[in-house]
Formats: C-alpha cells, structure tokens, sequence
C-alpha cells in the first residue's frame, strides 16, 4: 500500500531538479490530501481498475509502463511522481477516475500528449489521467454557410465544416487532414503538443493572423467537472464555462475531453520563408523586423517568428553558434512576400543575403506545416515569457543588452540552447474584444519568450547556472520594468503577479466560473484559478 505523505515526499525530493528546488511545488490540495488522509490500499485501487472501461488502464509504480508515462516533457520535474496512472479512453473513465480520486482524497490531474506544461502543472503525486489513447477525429463538412476567397495562389472556403478531436490528440495528429485533405484547424508548430493543452491557453502558430488563435475556432468543449459529471460547453450551453475554457489554461474547471474547431478547406500553395544572420546583424535584423510587424500588424495573411539563439559548450562554440532569426509563411504571392521581406533580405553578409533569399519560395500547405515545425525546447528548460504591445516594443538598447547576455549563456549539452522568440500577433487575433474570450491578450504585436535548456546528464551546477543566467537574460532585456502581460501558455513559476499578467481584467470573472464548477478547488496547482 502507499501512504500519500510518502508519494509527496519523493515527488518533492526526488532527482536533480528537487535538489536544486526548481521542480513545480505541491499544490495546497496535494498537501492537504497527503496530511488529512491515510493510505490508499489494494482494494481502493482494483475498485478503480474495475470501474475502467477496456480500453483504459491503470498503472501503478515499477512497472515499465509507469516510467514512461510518468515521465513530463520538460524532464526538470521528473521527479514528481503519481501515485497511479490511467490511461482513459473514455469519458466515462475520466468520470470514473475523477470520482475515485475524490473519494480516496487524492487530487487528480490530466496530462495530454508529452505534458509539455512549462511549469510541470501536468505532474502530480496524486493520481494522473493520461489522455494520450483519446486519439479520436471526426469531421463533419458544413451543409452551407461556407463561403470561399483566393489569397494570390491559395483558395480557402472558410468555415468549410467542424472537425470534433478527443483530448489526446497532437497537433502532428491533425497534420495528415491537411496534407491529405486540405483540412486545417490553426495549431501550434510542436507536433507532439496535445490541442488540449494548447486550445485551453490560447493557441499560437503561424496562421493565427488570418484564422485566429486555436481557442478561437473552438465551437463546443466535453468537461467532466469536479464532482464526476459531465458537460458540453457551447455559446449557448454552459457558456462561461465555454469562455473560460478558451483561454483560461487547463487544468482549472475540469477535464475536457473532446474539442470541436471550425476547419478551414485550403487548395494551393503558400508563400515560406526561413532568415538566419550572424549575430552581428542583430540590431537592424530585429529593428526592421519589428517595423514590419507593426506595418503588417492589420494584414492578416503574413505570419513571423523573430528570435536570438546560440549553443554550445565551449565559449567558443557559444559565439559562433550565435545567430538571429526569422521564420514566417504567407497567404498571397511569393512576389508579395519578398516586397514585405525587402527590408530584411538587404541585411547581412552577400552570403547570408543569397541563402535568405532562396529560402522564400512557394510551397504547399502541408510541406509549410513540416517546414514550420520544431519541437522546442526539450529535455529539461526554463523559460520567461511577455508580452509586447507598441509601446514595449524592443529598443536597440534592450537588443544590445540581449546580444551581449546570449554571448554569456553558460552552455550545456542541450542542442536547443538558449534565447529568446517573438511570436507576431495582430490580425484576425486582434479583432476579437479582449472579453469576448478568457485570451486577453488581443491588443499587442508579440509573443515573447526568453528560455534556457540543459540536459538529463549535465550537472547540477550546469542546471544552476542556467537559471541563474534566464533571470539576468530578462532582466538585462527588461531592466526598467517588465511589460505587465505574459502567455499562460508559457508559465514561469517565479512570475509574482501571475493573475494580472495571464488574464489581466479577466481574472475575476474566471474567479466566478471557478466557483460555480469546481467549488471546492479540487483542480489546484501553484498558478491554478482560485475561488476567491
């Protein structure tokens, strides 16, 4: 049998990342649990196997399996340990493992695809509902309605019908409708992040400008709540339970298990392009690109992603590795493209101006979305992110400041590195009201987000340093004051003023809707939505 206060305490002290405190804290209910309640026995556990549908299973620790689905993305929390696994494959089984939890005073949490959480908020002591066999997709193609445009190359019937997934679906899920069948919900570029996760925060990517963030295709939501029952959450029924669930970060009212999205039918090709300069074009690479963000912020059909990165583990190798970025596709011509580009392709050495040049070319939607992809960061990070309207836009002064910290990163064996990302914003996103929805984030021009990566194998003091050296990265960048929003999607468990900065003037009313469906907080974690 296990005793809860045990499960804690390895959860808490277990590996690397527990020695150096930066694993996720226990939640208040977690804690509770452990010290209110004694110790779950056999029969509690072959009740609950029992109660499974065959699908399901259930997984306790030292077995194979356990390992491996315990195991988080970001391996920095890996030594959070539940107390048991199941595998659902119903929503009946969520039903079933939610009541179980409660019942035995155990707190429950779902964890979809990898749990790419930043901040390890899909990892408990507790019992983990592994959504990864929920891998259903069923589309239905609008009876009418639909109506069809042509961006230059591209036709898109906008609207063309719903697709319905089950929480345990990837977005590199959803990549064969859009190759195969030009089908197309906005995803983000991770193949192995769950459209849970992502939906449920918000939902950036490269077409969120001209189809709006994934929270925004959201047309109707499965929560099995606290209490075990469930609902289906639309505009018209549950609806702030609906808003809350675009935008609001999962985890906080219930369990969704399945999503419905508007899709979009492409037939055609887009516009790419993929710009990497020396370090050394830092200050004009990032100023222009900036300048065209904000000139293209009400065009819906161009798309960025700016950054700085190095790696390495020779300061030798950190300087040359340095570089600047960009990455992008685009709705039109690739003529278009390259006059919004202009700009940028006249930076840089003769080389880089050929290679960049080269790189914008016209290609399919399906070989954008591969092209566009990377699973990043990995293995064991941390990450800070803001975000930047007009007025916090980066000065020559904070990208200077930046440059000189990446030359001073303190390296690892990670091949991911460290740097910062700025995802543009604008567009469709834009033209929602910052209420209409629990993403307030509707009147700004980036995502940012600065990060740092080590390995399983580096030492301690690497992992250290590396978090030592993030906090003085944003700080240089941020030196005055730091802008007051950040992407919930990105959580950083040092972040102080957390509510202002997710949810701004929506926190209250996710307050209300946190009352009315889970009460009691039995979803709870550090950065959870509270009941007052």
């Amino acid at each position: 049998m296990i005793d809860r206060r045990d499960v804690l305490r390895a959860g808490v002290l277990g590996g690397v990342g527990g020695a150096l405190g930066l694993q996720a804290p226990v939640s208040a209910a977690e804690a509770a649990a452990a010290e209110a309640t004694g110790p779950v026995d056999a029969r509690d556990w072959k009740r609950l196997a029992d109660a499974l549908s065959p699908g399901a299973s259930l997984y306790r620790p030292y077995s194979s399996e356990y390992l491996s689905l315990s195991l988080p993305f970001n391996h920095r929390y890996a030594g959070i340990q539940p107390a048991g696994i199941v595998t659902c494959a119903t929503t009946d089984d969520v039903s079933e493992a939610i009541r179980w939890a409660r019942g035995v005073g155990l707190p429950a949490v779902p964890r979809t695809g990898l749990g790419h959480n930043y901040a390890g908020y899909s990892t408990t002591t507790g019992l983990l509902l592994n959504m990864a066999r929920m891998k259903s997709i069923v589309s239905t193609p609008a009876k009418g309605g639909a109506h069809s445009r042509v961006y230059g190359p591209m036709k898109v019937v906008h609207d063309a019908g719903t697709v319905t997934v089950g929480a345990g679906v990837t977005n590199g899920d959803l990549h064969p409708l859009l190759e195969d069948q030009g089908m197309f919900v906005p995803t983000g570029r991770c193949p192995s992040v769950g459209v849970a996760g992502l939906v449920l925060g918000g939902g950036i990517g490269f077409s969120d400008k001209m189809f709006g963030l994934t929270c925004d295709r959201l047309v109707a939501t499965t929560v099995v709540l606290a209490d075990g029952h469930t609902v289906e959450a639309t505009e018209d029924t549950h609806p702030d339970l609906f808003w809350a669930c675009r935008g609001g970060a999962g985890n906080n009212f219930g369990v969704n298990t399945s999503f419905t999205f508007q899709y979009e039918q492409f037939q055609g090709t887009v516009g790419f392009y993929q710009l990497r300069w020396s370090l050394d074009s830092v200050l004009p690479v990032i100023a222009t690109a900036q300048h065209i963000a904000q000139e293209t912020e009400g065009d819906r059909r161009f798309h960025m992603r700016l950054g700085i990165g190095t790696n390495g583990t020779t300061r030798a190798q950190i300087h040359a590795n340095a570089n600047v970025n960009a990455i992008g596709q685009f709705y039109g011509t690739v003529q278009e493209l390259r006059a919004i580009l202009d700009p940028l392709l006249k930076i840089g050495t003769a080389e880089e101006r050929a290679r960049n040049s080269a790189s914008v070319r016209q290609v399919t939607p399906g070989e954008a979305s591969v092209l566009l992809s990377a699973t990043t960061p990995i293995e064991r990070f941390g990450t800070k992110s803001a975000i930047l309207d007009s007025r916090t836009l980066l000065t020559d002064q904070q990208v200077g400041a930046a440059a000189e910290r990446l030359l001073e990163w303190p390296g690892s064996n990670n091949e991911d590195g460290a740097g910062f990302a700025m995802f543009a914003l604008g567009g469709e996103i834009n033209q929602v009201p910052p209420d209409a929805t629990a993403f307030v984030h509707r009147n700004d021009l980036f995502v940012f987000a600065a990060e740092t990566s080590w390995t399983d194998y580096d030492l301690p003091s690497v992992a250290e340093a590396n978090l030592h050296w993030l906090q003085q990265f944003y700080d240089d960048i941020f030196s005055g004051k730091a802008p007051e929003g950040a992407y919930q999607n990105f959580p950083d468990p040092t972040l102080r003023d957390w509510r202002q900065a997710y949810y701004g003037a929506n926190y209250p009313r996710l307050v209300d809707v946190k009352r009315t469906y889970d009460p009691t907080g039995f979803f709870d974690y550090a950065q959870a939505i509270g009941t007052r």
